[in-house]
């Protein structure tokens, strides 16, 4: 059996998002094409989530029992389905599409929740004071996959139509089926699978919540995706008024929002694929979680006001920067605190909280901008300074990975 690689869990992850960052930026579009009400898009774009909330748990503690490379190889055809449906929902019409749309999501939903096994893998193979910096790769892959998927979605929808790009991300998610099968070994020592307790699921989060340091940064992922979350889901609305653009699915129009999506994860995948390891290095995690959350909350109220492209640039850089810098320190800290028989479950409820935020915050997200465009902005704002000033004495003291 091949050695465990850092490389190849990359490209595994990457890949597999290629496939969610060819959907995304369209699927808001696709659903107004075919009738779809504010509150349907937001639900539909939560159902994905929703189904990450259910099963990152379950892929997390089913890969502690049995390994992680079966449950990445089962997940990751869940997610080749998916695409496949929407693929073909995409070529109805109405109603019937909208159903597709909602299986669609939910399947690849239930694929998407494997992120948490991803982080179990390299948590295996990594050392503690590593972890922080290593788990960055997760994020670039996030960030390279809303880079690469964007583009391949617009290219994909001018040159196949609507039915490309969701065809085209199912096609670039059995490739990886394929990969994974011949290129990813198993990275779970077999002694750990033996020592992997076995608790009910609500007894599983009442433990993990129960951990005061880890419970905290649970929270703090919790919040911080939340506000990302609601960004995520009225940025197209939001650039289409201020910029007056005709957001339709034929038009070449859309492809300001696509590039825009493009353009944030070029900014994450900078930080996470390097500058991440430094970041930990001079400040330490808790700094850096702080850090982070506070320039999410300065960059997110100016934006509705950002009715020029260079401003709209500049606090969308900052904000790329800012959440990029949550996730990597979070999940290392809490992989750190979590004994290696339980890492994949911990990290499972902790990634089930990003995806219970995915499903709140575009619901809160859609609702309030229906009202005024300012205020989900300044709601996130907001938060994201409280969190920050709740995590200020919690935080400080706790021991880091900085050198």
């Amino acid at each position: 059996m091949k050695k465990p690689s850092l490389l190849v869990i990359f490209l595994t992850v990457f890949i597999d998002l290629i496939g969610f960052g060819i959907v995304l930026p369209l699927l808001a579009l696709f659903a107004d094409k075919f009738g779809a009400s504010g509150w349907v898009i937001g639900a539909l774009m939560a159902s994905f989530s929703a189904m990450q909330f259910i099963f990152a748990p379950f892929w997390g503690g089913l890969s502690d029992k049995i390994g992680r490379r079966p449950v990445l190889l089962v997940s990751i055809f869940s997610s080749v389905i998916g695409y496949a449906i929407f693929g073909f929902a995409s070529g109805l019409s109405g109603t019937t599409a909208l159903v597709g749309l909602f299986i669609a999501r939910i399947l690849a939903g239930i694929g998407g929740a494997n992120i948490t096994v991803a982080q179990a893998y390299i948590a295996d193979i990594t050392p503690p004071e590593d972890r922080s910096k290593k788990m960055g790769l997760v994020g670039m892959a996030f960030g390279l996959g809303f880079i690469v998927g964007p583009i391949i979605g617009g290219l994909c929808l001018d040159k196949f139509g609507i039915t490309g790009p969701g065809w085209v991300a199912a096609g670039l998610c059995l490739l990886n089926v394929i990969f994974a099968y011949f290129r990813l070994p198993e990275s779970m020592d077999p002694a750990n699978k033996l020592a992997a307790p076995k608790r009910p699921r609500l007894a599983q989060w009442k433990h993990t919540l129960s951990q005061p340091k880890v419970g905290l940064l649970i929270l703090i992922f919790f919040l911080a995706t939340f506000c990302f979350a609601c960004f995520e889901t009225t940025l197209g609305l939001l650039v289409s008024k201020n910029f007056n653009l005709d957001i339709t699915v034929k038009g070449h129009h859309a492809s300001e929002i696509v590039y825009l999506f493009a353009y944030c994860g070029i900014v994450g995948a900078f930080v996470q694929g390097g500058a991440i390891g430094k970041a930990v290095k001079k400040l330490g995690e808790p700094k850096l979680i702080i850090l982070s959350l506070l320039m999410v909350a300065v960059s997110l109220p100016p934006l509705p006001y950002c009715t020029t492209w260079v401003p709209l640039l500049i606090m969308l850089g900052i904000l790329s920067i800012g959440s990029s810098l949550t996730r990597p320190p979070v999940f290392g800290m809490i992989s750190n605190l979590t004994s290696a028989s339980e890492q994949g479950v911990t990290l499972g409820v902790a990634q089930s909280m990003g995806s219970l935020a995915r499903i709140f915050g575009p619901l809160f997200a859609a609702t309030l901008f229906t009202l005024h465009p300012t205020w989900p902005y300044m709601a996130c704002g907001a938060i994201s300074a409280l969190t920050a000033v709740i995590a200020v004495p919690k935080l400080l003291g706790t021991p880091s990975s900085k050198a």
